[in-house]
């Protein structure tokens, strides 16, 4: 058996693919499909080709979305300094839901309601303001 991937509904395509580029995945494929009236976007981190996101866009719309998406779990990636994508993510409009307060776990969601959490690659870094005493934002 091998893992292929992990696929995610989306309602606004450029939207989705802009936010998992700015968590620093790269799009390594598209498939567009007329007959179906769907796109697929498949994403990953750089040099890991083999664990992408799958995003499907379907052109009429799909109704059968859900609006809060916790069922589905999360999406987790390893980043390189916690506090910095944090700090990148949020000037960017990105609401931290979980602040890296222990600065080693933080939980955002994408523009459709995954939920995606980063976990610090390595040790947790040291407790740093202003994410150690930020508190929660909606649902994680």
């Amino acid at each position: 058996m091998r893992y292929l991937h992990t696929m995610v509904r989306v309602k606004d395509l450029d939207a989705s693919i802009a936010f998992y580029k700015l968590l620093g995945l790269e799009e390594t494929r598209r498939y567009d499909n007329e007959g179906g009236r769907f796109t697929l976007v498949f994403l990953a981190p750089p040099g890991q080709p083999d664990c992408p996101v799958e995003l499907t866009y379907n052109w009429d719309g799909d109704e059968g979305l859900p609006s809060d998406s916790r069922h589905f779990g999360h999406l987790a990636y390893a980043v390189k300094d916690i506090y910095a994508k944090c700090a990148e993510l949020q000037a960017a409009g990105v609401t931290i839901n979980r602040p890296p307060r222990d600065g080693r776990m933080a939980f955002v969601r994408s523009p459709d309601n995954i939920s995606i959490e980063l976990l610090q690659d390595g040790d947790a870094l040291p407790p740093q303001e202003p994410w150690a005493s930020m508190g929660n934002t909606g649902h994680w």
